[in-house]
């Protein structure tokens, strides 16, 4: 079920790194090298897939952008802060 707006709000509040935009949210994280990004992105992967929820993922050498939304429920949902809590979780290396 899609958040309201407050819920939105209060959920935002407990993902450290992460910004409305929209109808998603979105994190930058930005490594040494590109090897140490894609490192990240193979972690961020795994938990994903562990979710069956995935982030859209924009790669540019050793920045990495996370984007979350639930897409076929319009907009924001639980699903994509529990995500973005787990993501906060993986250790950077």
């Amino acid at each position: 079920m899609r958040l309201k707006e407050k819920q939105i709000e209060a959920q935002l509040a407990t993902v450290k790194g992460w910004k409305l935009r929209g109808k998603q949210i979105s994190s930058l994280y930005v490594f040494q090298d590109f090897v140490q990004a894609i490192r990240f992105v193979n972690r961020v992967a795994r938990v994903a897939e562990s979710m069956n929820h995935h982030p859209d993922i924009d790669i540019r050498y050793n920045k990495v952008r996370l984007t979350l939304t639930t897409h076929d429920e319009g907009g924001l949902t639980v699903r994509d802060f529990r995500l973005a809590k787990k993501i906060g979780e993986i250790k950077p290396n």
